[in-house]
């Protein structure tokens, strides 16, 4: 089975033509607030369109270079056509009577109102995450390794490691697995394994085997 995180597409049909509107993110996002693993991929039915194919401002729209939060995303995640990030800097104040942005609109004192918005909280999604159709994940959300957000799920909290949630706001639909298999899951990381070893463990992955998969770490200690 082909796995190359170099390439930008990463599916290829029978017939080898490429799927255009699937992407490792990795890729093409050049964003110094935003960090994203190998292999991770999102498929978008209207894909950024050139010359840019902003991918960074299609899935963090509001993320601007420098400011003070980031978006880390990690390894083998799976991101669904229509997924947003609403990262921190979409926040207005709200310690006065308003919330208008009045200083953004006047450029003596934009930099000044943008100085105030600092120590904002990462978004931070972990390895092996399947963001369904629509995900909507709020400021500063930490969504754990293995977890499901189903379609048009509104995520403004924590997401344990191999649960599924859904609903808005998302609740907690029920963990994928029994804690201790979740907890040997965790221990074991195969998404850190090196490509070979990943390659190997493929039909133990695809038929939740995970005895297979520990026997397959043991060999490469």
């Amino acid at each position: 089975m082909a796995l190359d995180p170099l390439r930008v597409y990463p599916l290829t049909f029978a017939d080898g033509t490429i799927h255009p509107n699937m992407v490792h993110l990795n890729r093409v996002i050049d964003h110094p607030n935003i960090s994203v693993g190998d292999f991770t991929y999102a498929n978008d039915f209207d894909p950024p369109p050139a010359p840019h194919h902003d991918w960074a401002a299609r899935l963090a729209p509001y993320l601007y270079p420098g400011a003070s939060e980031r978006l880390v995303i990690g390894r083998f995640c799976q991101i669904a056509h229509g997924v947003r990030f609403i990262t921190a800097s979409a926040n207005h104040a709200m310690d006065g009577l308003t919330t208008y942005p009045f200083p953004v609109f006047d450029p003596a004192t934009i930099e000044g109102y943008k100085a105030a918005f600092q120590g904002l909280p990462d978004t931070v999604i972990g390895n092996d995450v399947w963001i369904g159709h629509g995900g909507l994940i709020l400021p500063g959300v930490k969504v754990g390794d293995g977890a499901i957000i189903g379609a048009g799920a509104v995520v403004t909290a924590n997401v344990a490691p191999y649960t599924i949630v859904a609903g808005n706001p998302a609740r907690l639909i029920r963990p994928r697995y029994p804690q201790a298999t979740i907890e040997a899951l965790l221990r074991l990381a195969w998404w850190d394994w090196p490509i070979d070893r990943i390659r190997a463990a493929i039909p133990a992955l695809l038929q939740a085997d995970i005895a297979r998969l520990q026997a397959l770490a043991s060999d490469g200690a």
